[in-house]
């Protein structure tokens, strides 16, 4: 009992209390409506979370009581997984709308607020939950599964790594669901652009042809268990189990999955959006609202956003001009002229990339040293900078971050992609630390995991347009602080934030107005500067992930409307400390609830 008291803690202080009361107060609070809200969004939260073992081994909060079986096990991808969730949230949803408001305290009200409009937000979902490609090339099983195993499943004993080896010997399992599912797409008209499976393809095969000692699952399981300092004897058995069901189990499933997709590549040869889906118009509109969660219509957005790239490019030749660059031929002509400048650009060569990656790190410290001032809560986990993984950088974004594990057990990793040398000049490398790392991500995403006084849910549950806001909002926030005083750092910041307007204008147009591959990938080059290869990354991501691109500029702008309403509010009284300790400690929040949370704090300052 004293160990369930423990471990439940994570899921919801009030939790542990019940069991104070014994095990039939226990089965009646897991079975039928808890006596106090905070104790259903501590059950509610378990039960989705003892679904999926591998989101508890990434949160890694149970190991520490001892409780490692779900350690060996792989998520049920199935059709059927799928309708238990559904099924779940309706009747989570139910419960929770029985507790009335004028039995609850305030921040109860806004714990139920948020459970609701993530509930909603599932069960608007529900119609379109094949509307997707759940293997393409940025995401799915076939590079999901190694970069998990590799990034997040730790060994620290012998246990630890045979429970490694059950994980592989899972694959085949775990690739099947996928397959049902994919075809299931197929039979309802649901097929990827043709560039995704000529991509993942490429990546699938690539992987296989890699002899299982020197690929990701080997090397990972033998770095981990030398790192542990496990039995020469124990390391040497793992090791051959391990081999055995990468090439008995996990090559050839993924073998099948590659004749699936040598199969769909003769069925698909356009690259459209997804308005050429079943009902895809209306489909879009949702996705629009789930990721920027406002009610903005596409038009909207796009008009915006080609006002945006307007103004943007103008201040960066400003800049250039300044600096004596001939901006005669406009924007492209000195954008382009800049990126093909060598000074900006590290040697293409293992030592320049290691050089990237200690000038990131230096870019990091600098600033982790420098926010005292403008912040009173900072996360207490660390954050490393690493290289994207090489088996998948070709197709990875520029770069991306990781959270820490719950527990302190693994630190927070800014992963920068090193791929294309052209696609890091130094004028750019200060924006992306910011924005993946210190102040940006590893700063709200850290922050969230630590507020214990929320409800579990509250700390890890995602909003995109307030974490990509906010993460933006951290690029413009160290350019004002002082950090890019350089002028060409302050381009990389602003060629950032044209990104992001860009990307309004992109989306929508892929989407909604219904451009080409080609189209979009013009577009985008004449109007960022940004190097070819990180362009098609990022468009054909447009095209696989609708709506997604526009929550970072919606965010950013969102943000900085708050804060300049705080500050003519407030005025004097105004302490950037405390607007972002609004921001950052009440978790992930759809904008129209941060604005309300930002409101309330102006008033409690002037009742003061």
């Amino acid at each position: 009992m004293r160990l369930f008291k423990k471990i439940l803690k994570w899921f919801g202080i009030a939790f542990a209390v019940v069991l104070l009361l014994g095990g039939a107060f226990l089965a009646h609070s897991w079975y039928f409506k808890p006596v106090n809200i905070n104790i259903f969004f501590a059950r509610a939260f378990l039960q989705v979370a003892l679904e999926s073992p591998e989101m508890l081994s990434s949160i890694h909060v149970l190991e520490q009581f001892g409780v490692k079986g779900h350690n060996a096990e792989l998520d049920d991808e199935s059709m059927a997984a799928g309708d238990r969730l559904f099924n779940h949230m309706k009747e989570s949803r139910q419960v929770l709308l029985s507790y009335a408001d004028e039995d609850l305290a305030e921040k109860d009200i806004m714990s139920k607020r948020i459970a609701l409009n993530l509930m909603d937000s599932l069960m608007d979902v529900e119609q379109y939950r094949f509307h997707n490609y759940p293997v393409n090339q940025l995401f799915g099983v076939q590079n999901g599964f190694p970069s998990f195993m590799e990034s997040t499943h730790q060994v620290h004993s012998v246990r630890d790594a045979e429970d490694y080896v059950s994980r592989l010997s899972q694959v085949g399992r775990k690739f099947d669901q996928v397959l049902d599912g994919l075809r299931h797409r197929e039979n309802l008209g649901i097929l990827p652009p043709q560039f995704v499976v000529t991509k993942v393809l490429e990546e699938m095969r690539a992987f296989v042809a890699t002899p299982a000692e020197e690929g990701i699952l080997m090397v990972a399981l033998t770095d981990k268990m030398k790192e542990a300092d496990l039995p020469q004897s124990e390391q040497q058995r793992i090791a051959l189990e391990a081999r055995e069901q990468i090439e008995n189990t996990v090559y050839p499933a993924y073998g099948t999955l590659i004749d699936y997709f040598v199969t769909l590549d003769s069925k698909v040869s356009e690259n459209h959006g997804v308005w050429a889906l079943p009902d895809g118009d209306n489909f879009y509109r949702l996705a629009m609202r789930l990721f920027t969660t406002t009610d903005y219509s596409p038009d909207y957005l796009h008009d915006f956003g080609l006002s945006e790239v307007e103004r943007i490019q103008a201040e960066i030749l400003e800049i250039l001009e300044t600096e004596g660059w001939d901006v005669s031929q406009g924007f492209h002509s000195a954008i382009s002229e800049l990126a093909e400048d060598p000074q900006f650009y590290y040697s293409d060569s293992v030592e320049g990339r290691e050089q990237i990656l200690a000038d990131y790190r230096a870019i990091i410290d600098e600033i982790s040293a420098g926010l005292e001032p403008y912040f009173d809560v900072t996360p207490k986990a660390g954050l490393e900078v690493d290289r994207v993984p090489e088996f998948k950088e070709k197709t990875s974004p520029g770069a991306y971050y990781q959270m820490p594990a719950m527990d302190g057990s693994r630190e927070g990793v800014f992963y920068a992609n090193l791929y294309d040398i052209k696609a890091t000049p130094r004028y750019s490398m200060r924006t992306l630390a910011y924005h993946e790392g210190i102040p940006g991500h590893h700063f709200q995403l850290a922050i969230q995991q630590q507020q214990e006084e929320l409800p579990f849910f509250r700390r890890l549950i995602p909003a995109v347009a307030y974490s990509e806001g906010w993460a933006l909002y951290a690029e413009r926030l160290a350019w004002e602080l002082g950090f890019q005083d350089d002028p060409y750092d302050n381009i990389g910041r602003l060629q950032a934030e044209l990104f992001r307007a860009v990307r309004l204008v992109v989306d929508t147009g892929i989407h909604y107005k219904r451009w080409s591959h080609e189209q979009a990938i013009d577009y985008m080059i004449r109007n960022t500067g940004m190097a070819n290869s990180d362009v098609v990354a990022e468009v054909e991501r447009y095209f696989v992930m609708p709506g997604q691109a526009l929550a970072y500029k919606v965010g950013m702008t969102k943000l900085l409307e708050l804060r300049e309403l705080a500050r003519n509010e407030l005025g004097d009284r105004f302490d950037m400390r405390e607007f972002h300790n609004v921001i950052l400690t009440n978790g992930s929040v759809p904008l129209d609830i941060l604005e309300e949370l930002v409101r309330q704090y102006i008033a409690d300052n002037q009742a003061a």
